[in-house]
This record gives C-alpha cells, sequence and structure tokens, in this order.
C-alpha cells in the first residue's frame, strides 16, 4: 500500500444519446469545411460523470477510497452525497457560488463513434485549489492523478507535484485537442504515468516530441487500443501487451477509458505491478462497456475474479482477489 490516491480532474453531469446510424454517412467529403447537421436520437439518458469522479468512483467499487479534486456548483449537492455513499472523499471539492456544475453533451452512432460538447462551468475555478493543503489533511499523496480538467488547473497541479515532489500520472486526454504543444509537454514531462489512447497518442507524438523522446521523460506509457487492448512501453524495456476482456454485450462506451484507469490505478496502489494493474483496468473497462453510463455499475468480488480468470487465468484471479475488499 501507499499513500492516499488523489485524483484531479473534471466532475461533471453526462447528457448521452443514441443515434441508431452512422455519422460517416451524414458526412460529405467536399463539404467538411461548412458541416451544418443534425441527428435525431432515439434516446437519452442523464448520467453522472466526469473524468476524475468516474476514476474514483471505480476505485471506490475495487474498494480504495480516494480523494477527489475539482470544482462543482452549487446544484451538486445530490451528486456529492451519491459519491460520499460510496465511499469517496469529497472534502476538497471547491463548490462554485456563480456557476454550474460542468455538463458533457455525447451522442454515440452504430460504429461507437462519438459526437460530444463540454461545458464547463465550475470546473473553470479548479486552477484555485492548491494540493498543499490537501496533503496536510490527508497525508502526502500516493499518486495525483491529473486527468482532464480546466488547463490551467492541471498545469498548477502538476507542477506543485514537481515542486512538492509527489508521484503523478498524467492523462490529458480530451485537452490534447485545445492545448499548446509546450503546454502538453509540460504536463506530461516527469509523469509515472502517462494515459493516452491510440489516438491520443498520435496526437501527442505531433507536438513536437519524437516516441522515443516521450519514453525520456515519463516512468511508463500506458496506451489503450480499443478491442485490441493495452500496450505498455517503457524506456529500453520490451513493449508489455495485454488483451482486452471479451465483451457480452456493448451497451455505452463513456466512461470506458476513465474505468480502464481506476482499474489501473487500483492496482497500482496495491503494487500489483504493470501487468496485473492493466489486467485490472481491462476488466473494468469491460464492465463499464456493458452498463449505460460511467457509475451504473455493482461489482462484486467473486464475479469480477471470475471475469479476470477466464481472460487471464488463475493466478491472475488470485492475485487481485486476495486485494479487493468489495
Amino acid at each position: 500500500m501507499t499513500g492516499p490516491l488523489v485524483v484531479t480532474g473534471s466532475i461533471a453531469v453526462d447528457y448521452l444519446m443514441r443515434f441508431r446510424g452512422r455519422f460517416a454517412d451524414r458526412l460529405v467529403a467536399e463539404q467538411l469545411e461548412r458541416v451544418s447537421l443534425s441527428f435525431l436520437v432515439d434516446d437519452l439518458t442523464v448520467r453522472r460523470g466526469g473524468v476524475a469522479a468516474n476514476i474514483a468512483f471505480g476505485l471506490a467499487a475495487l474498494g480504495t477510497s480516494a480523494v477527489l479534486v475539482g470544482a462543482v456548483g452549487a446544484d451538486s449537492e445530490d451528486y456529492r452525497a451519491w459519491l460520499e455513499d460510496h465511499r469517496i472523499d469529497t472534502k476538497s471539492l471547491r463548490v462554485s457560488r456563480e456557476r454550474w456544475s460542468a455538463r458533457f453533451l455525447c451522442t454515440t452512432d452504430e460504429a461507437d463513434n462519438q459526437i460530444a460538447s463540454f461545458y464547463a462551468g465550475a470546473m473553470t475555478e479548479a486552477a484555485e485549489i492548491g494540493l498543499g493543503g490537501i496533503a496536510d489533511r490527508v497525508g502526502r499523496p500516493g499518486l495525483v492523478v491529473i486527468a482532464p480538467n480546466d488547463p490551467r488547473a492541471m498545469v498548477r497541479h502538476t507542477r506543485e507535484c514537481r515542486e512538492r515532489g509527489y508521484p503523478f500520472a498524467a492523462d490529458v486526454s480530451q485537452q490534447l485537442a485545445i492545448m499548446t504543444g509546450a503546454e502538453v509537454r509540460d504536463l506530461v514531462d516527469g509523469a509515472e504515468y502517462l494515459f493516452t489512447n491510440a489516438y491520443e497518442a498520435a496526437l501527442l507524438r505531433g507536438t513536437g516530441w519524437r516516441h522515443e523522446e516521450v519514453l525520456d521523460r515519463v516512468g511508463a506509457w500506458v496506451i489503450t487500443h480499443g478491442a485490441g487492448g493495452v500496450t505498455i512501453e517503457r524506456k529500453a524495456r520490451p513493449v508489455l501487451a495485454v488483451g482486452a476482456v471479451p465483451v457480452a454485450g456493448r451497451a455505452d462506451p463513456t466512461g470506458v477509458g476513465d474505468a480502464f484507469r481506476a482499474g489501473f490505478l487500483w492496482g497500482h496502489h496495491h503494487r500489483l505491478g504493470l501487468e496485473r494493474s492493466a489486467q485490472v483496468g481491462c476488466t473494468l473497462a469491460t464492465i463499464v462497456l456493458e452498463t449505460v453510463g460511467p457509475q451504473e455499475y455493482v461489482l462484486e468480488r467473486g464475479r469480477f475474479a471470475d471475469r479476470v480468470a477466464q481472460t487471464y487465468g488463475g493466478e491472475a484471479a488470485g492475485d487481485v482477489e486476495s486485494r479487493l475488499r468489495v
């Protein structure tokens, strides 16, 4: 076990819609500079979300309480109560007096492609939160997760980690599209773990660093490939590949990446090693993919271990089950 896990990032309400078609069929290649489209969706679900909240929820579902750090609006009372009921430390949340909590609006097509919009709202105040006071309250962090958030907050938290010597994980994710190459490199440099999906990895390589230069600056680069599983790269070490867990039935991909991170970080917290941590992450990600909403699942210790065993074997399941507290 290490010090407490501190998860910084967005806390939002998700509006999830499903389009019974393919976005690509509605796009005209010659008119992409003048896109004006409307999609008639078949359903709408409203769910609790936000990257940091989803990660903290996943950790709690596996039995490890994390310290959630971010900014929410005065409309968040019910959401905060939900998080606290699920053993998540919300004492370090900033509650805005002026802005609504963040909103995520996402439409998913039949091929699991997504078009989304994000209203930051109270999240723009996250840069007012310092890590020093949090450490004074809960102790020196074992790891600080810097997930998508207001860019100023991400920069502040990253620099505080370097100044205070806190190990941190970089999860730039959606913010890669709006931050400059220099800003992204500042968020990544010195991270114990760097999380991206395959597309984000390509974007990161376009910020001015070659692939090898990224590996020079992080402890491990964890890249998710959807149904292709996960690869973990370290400088001068062989690439570690972990296969995905077979899916019983796809429901909604929203929050799947967050669930992977939660499972991986849980494994890190329990010193399970990179391969086992990735296996836990892949298992939790599959469970979320089979569920509508990123915080709507319930884990049962034996069933979770069975899912691990079915894909990765009995030894892996034994290692994981012995540390579960759900």
